[in-house]
């Protein structure tokens, strides 16, 4: 089915309304960078169709969904994860207790309410709560998440597909909870054989951490090998 299209005031974007699939990376907008398509659903099939590009939807409560494919893209390669010396002390210390995917709904949940700067509202509504669930009980996302005398007080989550790890948000209501639940899961993703994190877009908080801005190109040639690859164990 051909698309329809959204003209925009610096292009034009895809509509993907119905059984439309999504346009070619190279349609995506330069302002707002990386818009590439506007419409569709937050189904099972359409979001892992999207991840499989590189893909992922990013809109607020009163807008229609939009998909995003940013150039450049932040990104950390497993090896270079970088732990400061005040983060590397707390992890010695064992603040936090590290689980894995027992409380899923409320780490995105938790994200959900956590105040983004200047930024009004949040961009997880309702229906991306339910939608990453949903991806979440098929095995596809996964959340990472700190305790703290028994507490939930930070975590974060994200899908994978293949050897490809996309990471989506993080929250803390204790200092460094969400770092840990992280450098944790990076271990995690490491043992699983997992190549890429995506980051989406630079942060100076990602940029601590390791992560760097590569090509949406480059980044797609990632993609192409490593989503159609295994972990080394689903455990």
């Amino acid at each position: 089915m051909s698309h329809g299209y959204y003209q925009l005031p610096n292009g034009r974007v895809a509509s993907i309304d119905g059984e439309c699939d999504f346009p070619p990376l190279t349609e995506a907008l330069n302002e707002p960078n990386g818009l590439i398509a506007i419409g569709g659903d937050l189904s099972l099939p359409r979001l892992l169709a999207a991840y499989h590009q590189g893909i992922f939807p990013w809109f607020s409560e009163d807008e229609p969904i939009l998909w995003w494919s940013p150039n450049p893209r932040m990104v950390l390669f497993p090896s270079e994860l970088k732990i400061s010396n005040s983060l590397q002390k707390t992890l010695k210390k064992k603040t936090f207790e590290v689980r894995f995917n027992t409380q899923f709904r409320a780490v995105i949940t938790d994200c959900s309410n956590t105040p983004r700067g200047e930024q009004a509202g949040t961009w997880i509504t309702q229906d991306i709560i339910d939608a990453y669930c949903r991806l979440h009980e098929a095995g596809f996302a996964i959340s990472a998440e700190s305790y703290f005398e028994g507490e939930l007080v930070g975590g974060c989550y994200g899908v994978h597909i293949g050897r490809m790890f996309y990471g989506e948000s993080m929250f803390h209501h204790k200092t460094d909870a969400s770092k840990v639940a992280f450098v944790s899961l990076v271990q995690h993703l490491t043992a699983l054989g997992i190549g890429l994190i995506d980051c989406q877009m630079k942060t100076a908080h990602l940029v601590s951490l390791g992560a760097r801005e590569i090509d949406r190109a480059e980044f797609a040639s990632q993609l192409s090998t490593l989503t159609q690859s295994s972990p080394s164990n689903t455990e």
